[in-house]
């Protein structure tokens, strides 16, 4: 008789439908677990509140928020399992606090299916998954401090440009169709304005511009 299959629960939670309903499918199907998925912080704390996951793999952009708000309050609200970043990239400070924060590890979202499902099974077993060299680079940032990010803190014009449609309300597509530029792109500048900033949100971001930043928003 064959083993019964693994039944450890997984959370998904990213804002890109068709990659967490295809990552759903493949955990399902290939490896037994029972998994949920959701889009936002808020969904994915709805979950967990009812069905607490072993594992949640968690994207970092979630729309107006991160994957650091979702940490941070599901952590409060006494979730006990382990966290895995499954992102296209992060910055390498941010990554450092997630770090610190105590996730399992850092998933790159081109990893393969196999790799995707070993780092789960590792995060199952109480050990982390971490690239060495991400791992020893983003160490040696977070090592580095406040020292690094103060000498570097004078916006771009693509950060201006990002920040000045943030202040008009406009979301990542429509910004990148106004500057002709991919949505990568543009999230790829608002995280260097969030960590530029020391802010997590895009209400955050405006706030602290326009009350530290007036300098550089003509």
């Amino acid at each position: 008789m064959p083993p019964k299959p693994n039944r450890s629960r997984v959370l998904i939670v990213d804002d890109h439908t068709l990659f967490r309903e295809s990552v759903t499918r493949l955990l399902e199907a290939e490896h037994g677990w029972q998994v949920r998925h959701c889009g936002t912080v808020k969904e994915g704390l709805s979950i967990l509140a009812e069905w607490p996951a072993d594992v949640v793999l968690l994207d970092f952009d979630l729309g107006n928020e991160t994957g650091s708000a979702f940490l941070s309050r599901a952590r409060a609200g006494g979730f006990q399992g382990k966290t895995l970043l499954l992102t296209a990239g992060v910055n390498d400070l941010e990554a450092a606090d997630l770090i610190r924060g105590g996730i399992s590890g850092i998933v790159l979202k081109h990893s393969s299916p196999a790799e995707l499902a070993a780092s789960i099974r590792e995060a199952l077993a109480g050990k982390v998954w971490f690239d060495q060299g991400y791992l020893e680079r983003v160490m040696q940032k977070a090592t580095l401090g406040s020292g690094s990010a103060a000498n570097s803190r004078t916006f771009t014009e693509r950060e201006r440009q990002v920040l000045a449609f943030v202040f008009e309300g406009l979301a990542n597509k429509e910004i990148a169709h106004r500057l002709n530029i991919s949505e990568s792109s543009v999230k790829a500048s608002l995280q260097q304005l969030f960590d530029k900033t020391g802010v997590r949100t895009r209400s955050q971001l405006v706030r602290v511009a326009l009350e530290q930043y007036k300098d550089q928003l003509g």
